[in-house]
């Protein structure tokens, strides 16, 4: 992580009349109406956004081969935001060959954590875990309203969760999905965790590989030294398969044990990830605080930008 204490500033916000362009680094886009449908939100906002590239374009369960979703994200078609399609698989797959990351927005969740985490590894600010652009359209009315809030500089308000650990902590805002993120240990794409706020989430993992990749960060150090840590959704996440209770743990049972130790503010159930309720839009690299006293993760963002 840069030494600097806030080394991944905001772009310009946005103004109407910008333009968007849309990447597809991950699976192919097979609903085109989600992705239109979510277009529509964006142009609501007075944006403009140019016409996809990725629809029809696939490469087995990919949005086209690497080379393809690659150009997606070195476009220069002059757009101060970079919105992802969908998630999936394999953005993970362009970071071989290294991305030539530029100044400005960057948008997307899931399998887009991958590009998230290597471009803020790379000093690059301004990425926004979020809806993506076919999630958009089914985001109830506060979740696009902070993301438009965020994209073009209004105050956002602080996300309530439930606490499981007391205690307040600040630093650099890291959010990700957890088996994304698992997938970039060991390797320079990962930021450096050490007096960070983490906040993950994921969805259709069972507890004991949820339990595996918990051990995983933690046998390796980088649970150790957080500001603070949230939970997000866990959507689909308990064993439905072993009903038995005296044979399981459960999906609170497995967050909190392995994170219980950490001396470190915990706060649960905060409104960001996959599944309903909506996903909240979170700007990595920015400062934020988690008060593990009144459960409570605050965006402490400049007041001018």
């Amino acid at each position: 992580m840069p030494q600097s204490a806030h080394p991944w500033s905001l772009p310009s916000p946005l103004q109407v009349g910008d333009s968007v362009t849309i990447a597809a680094p991950s699976s192919a886009v097979c609903d085109e109406a989600s992705l239109h449908a979510g277009i529509a939100v964006l142009e609501s906002w007075g944006l403009n956004v140019n016409t996809p590239t990725c629809l029809g374009r696939h490469w087995g369960y990919l949005a086209g081969h690497d080379s393809e979703r690659s150009s997606d994200l070195s476009a220069d078609a002059g757009s101060p935001l970079l919105a992802c399609a969908r998630g999936g698989w394999g953005a993970a797959r362009l970071l071989e060959h290294g991305v030539p990351w530029k100044e400005g927005w960057f948008l997307g969740f899931s399998d887009v954590t991958a590009l998230l985490c290597s471009r803020m590894a790379s000093g690059f600010g301004g990425g926004i875990h979020g809806p993506l652009v076919t999630t958009l359209a089914g985001e109830p009315a506060w979740s696009q309203q902070r993301l438009h809030d965020l994209l073009f500089g209004h105050p956002v308000a602080s996300l309530q969760g439930t606490s499981w650990a007391e205690g307040t902590g600040s630093g650099p805002l890291i959010t990700v999905n957890l088996t994304v993120a698992s997938h970039l240990l060991g390797s320079r794409h990962l930021p450096d965790l050490s007096g960070a706020i983490l906040v993950i989430e994921d969805v259709g993992e069972a507890p004991y590989r949820l339990d595996r990749m918990l051990t995983h960060w933690r046998l390796i150090g980088a649970l150790q030294n957080l500001a603070g840590l949230g939970f997000g959704r866990f959507s689909g996440c308990d064993d439905a398969e072993n009903s038995d209770p005296a044979h399981t743990f459960s999906l609170e049972q497995v967050l909190r044990e392995r994170t219980q130790d950490l001396g470190c503010p915990v706060v649960a159930d905060l409104p960001v990830g996959h599944g309903n309720g909506g996903n909240a839009a979170l700007p990595l690299g920015v400062r934020a605080q988690l008060d593990g006293i009144n459960a409570t993760l605050t965006l402490q963002l400049p007041t001018q930008r």
